[in-house]
């Protein structure tokens, strides 16, 4: 069963590192560029059809995977103001189900109902390691935000230790596409000692340009609509701009680099002129 590469898991062991916000900000990134995209939210806390102003009740969540019940996972599909299409948690999930069998996602994801779709994109949660290898066997890459403390180095390794695990015992490992830090502020000391170990220990090529502190991007998550509709000239909204650049490269979309929708002269967005 092939693995697709426009797939990808947004993931981090430790939880408040940023992965619901960039879930949502990247998808919308990719929709300007007229991709069609999709946010599979696998966490039960259901942030993503916040961030995506998604108002109807679930009735058929993610976690029906787990339930047993794949074939009702494409049942599960929502359309959104956004553009973005989602699959939303289900926030009744209690945490229990089947932890031997690491292919249900990536069963499911075989339906017909998938294929129109140019990405895929796994919204993971914190723990629940049995979810988050179902994730890691259906994803062809993989986005590991993080914000640069004592412990993110730490996080990351742990992190790869699974990716080792799901090579051995599952025959697969996605392609690690990036570190993305979050509200980063590079006058920080610690935040660049942290950003210079984790560029040692897994590649300067690894460590994307990063998203900057901004207020921006948590009031346009409470109204339910990316930072680019909300504040397109914000710093947040122009990391989100670069990062689903180097995502489209690395992910190998290259059907979607020139489609990209300019809502702000990036040269003068360079030169620091954001609000």
């Amino acid at each position: 069963m092939d693995i697709r590469p426009r797939t990808i898991a947004i993931t981090n062991r430790k939880g408040g590192s940023g992965k619901t916000t960039t879930a949502v900000n990247v998808a919308a990134e990719l929709t300007a560029r007229d991709a069609r995209v999709l946010i599979i939210d696998l966490d039960p806390q259901n942030h993503v059809a916040i961030g995506l102003g998604l108002q109807e009740d679930v009735r058929i969540g993610s976690h029906c995977v787990f339930a047993g019940k794949e074939s009702q996972l494409s049942q599960a599909i929502h359309s959104t103001p956004t553009g973005v299409d989602v699959i939303p948690a289900d926030p009744a999930f209690d945490g229990s189900h089947p932890g031997g069998d690491w292919h249900r996602l990536r069963r499911a994801l075989c339906h017909p109902a998938f294929e129109p779709y140019d990405v895929i994109i796994l919204d993971t949660p914190p723990s629940m390691d049995s979810i988050l290898m179902n994730a890691l066997m259906a994803s062809g890459s993989v986005l590991v935000p993080l914000i640069p403390h004592h412990l993110a180095a730490a996080g990351v390794r742990a992190l790869s230790r699974l990716f080792m695990r799901a090579s051995l015992s599952g025959g697969h490992q996605p392609n690690l596409l990036g570190i993305l830090p979050v509200m980063v502020d590079r006058r920080v000391r610690l935040q660049r000692s942290v950003l210079d170990e984790l560029a040692a220990e897994f590649g300067a090529t690894r460590i994307l340009r990063g998203i900057r502190s901004d207020i921006r991007l948590a009031e346009a998550f409470g109204e339910g609509r990316p930072v680019r509709d909300v504040a397109p000239r914000s710093r947040g909204s122009m990391d989100y701009f670069l990062v689903a650049e180097a995502l489209v490269r690395g992910a190998g979309l290259p059907n979607l680099e020139h489609g990209c929708v300019d809502v702000y002269p990036k040269s003068q967005a360079l030169q620091g002129g954001l609000q």
